[in-house]
């Protein structure tokens, strides 16, 4: 990394958490912390002026071509930089045609189109690809309620990703391989560890804390001419591959695809090539299928379906607690108790919230194969499955 990367990752770390953890706490303690125009904007132009005195010799800089760990890092820090500036209103896309950080800009697309991903922090920034350095990694605030959010989503997505990657290795092997069961296995207990993982966040999470001083970092943002939505938790491939390879949900459906299609750039591109491979393939819940009238009453067949389902179960679980507990307790509720469900940036992705929690609903029913006529789950599928099941 070159000094001038060095020099604004040690900003981004510690200057830049402390003025927007200080800004945070003006906020909550307004009457209504929505209102944030016109609180603390010393610190906010202080921000803003830090931060653009570190990009302009980054911009004069240009590509140092120090491999991607590297571009992705400091495109990460760029966008961390105008999402705060997002959060704290010195910049809003709807009342703007271009941003007007633009330095910022034209470093972000620069790094975005050399990388293959969206010029603004994903995800991946805050979770896989997020660096620690004596125990502490990047945040925006230093507030407990983003550190417990960022740590769990790291220990989900990682044991997602711990899934997908069972589920993966147990394909060229085949659903009959006495090896797939355990594949299976170690695909349903990190499934199991995602409930775990997401039962102790909402345990601990603070709902006003996040409502008000973490979600609102996710919020849309111009990079030059075009609006981005935010990050997503999900900008993942492992959950995907999950959907896929248990096939839960088809690439071949309308929905779902256009889901695939609108996070391709949100991840990084080790996981658009593995998506993309994905989507090509037969999944574990189609072999099965195929395997049923002929091979139904092998000892293979009756073993590895039931761990099968067991993953199928699990995987089911992990979208219900999120939908019904993680959106319902810390966005949806307070969004409608306050009434704030009808206002404008109240989401990462842009739709109003009742418009995605729509479409959220229909993406938890997918993953559980629930019984619905109006979309397509695969709910006879597995009953027809769960049904060829001996008694123990």
């Amino acid at each position: 990394m070159s000094l001038n990367t060095d020099k604004f990752d040690a900003w981004i770390r510690e200057r830049f958490v402390a003025l927007n953890t200080e800004l945070e706490n003006l906020y909550f303690q307004q009457d209504n912390p929505e209102e944030i125009d016109g609180v603390g904007d010393e610190i906010k132009q202080t921000l803003l002026r830090e931060g653009k005195a570190f990009l302009v010799p980054l911009l004069k800089e240009g590509n140092t071509d120090e491999g991607f760990e590297a571009g992705f890092d400091l495109l990460g820090n760029v966008g961390l930089f105008m999402a705060a500036c997002r959060r704290h209103l010195l910049t809003e896309p709807s009342r703007e045609t271009k941003s007007p950080l633009v330095e910022a800009s034209a470093l972000a697309m620069q790094l975005g189109a050399s990388l293959g991903v969206v010029p603004r922090f994903a995800s991946a920034h805050l979770e896989t690809h997020n660096r620690a350095i004596n125990g502490v990694y990047k945040t925006f605030t230093s507030l407990e309620a983003e550190t417990l959010f960022i740590t769990h989503n790291t220990r989900a997505a990682l044991a997602y990703i711990r899934a997908s990657e069972a589920l993966l290795r147990a394909l060229p092997l085949g659903v009959s391989h006495p090896v797939t069961a355990d594949l299976l296995i170690v695909a349903k207990n990190a499934l199991n560890d995602v409930v775990t993982s997401n039962a102790e966040l909402f345990e601990k999470l603070d709902i006003d804390r996040f409502f008000y001083s973490v979600r609102t970092y996710y919020k849309t943002h111009r990079v030059g001419l075009h609006e981005y939505r935010g990050a997503n938790a999900g900008d993942f491939a492992g959950i995907n591959v999950t959907d896929l390879l248990l096939g839960l949900c088809r690439a071949d459906d309308a929905y779902y695809s256009q889901l695939l299609v609108d996070k391709f750039l949100f991840m990084t591109p080790e996981d658009q090539l593995v998506l993309r491979d994905c989507m090509r393939r037969t999944s574990l819940m189609d072999s099965f299928l195929a395997a049923l009238d002929t091979q139904s009453d092998s000892p293979w067949f009756q073993k590895n379906l039931r761990l099968f389902l067991e993953a199928c179960d699990a995987h089911g679980e992990t979208a219900i607690q999120h939908h019904e507990k993680l959106v319902k307790k810390f966005i949806e509720d307070p969004a409608f108790n306050k009434g704030l469900a009808e206002q404008p940036g109240m989401t990462a992705s842009g739709p109003p919230l009742p418009v995605l929690l729509r479409s959220l609903r229909k993406l938890c029913d997918m993953r559980c194969a629930a019984d619905r006529d109006d979309i397509p789950t695969r709910y006879a599928d597995v009953q027809r499955l769960r049904s060829s099941l001996t008694q123990d």
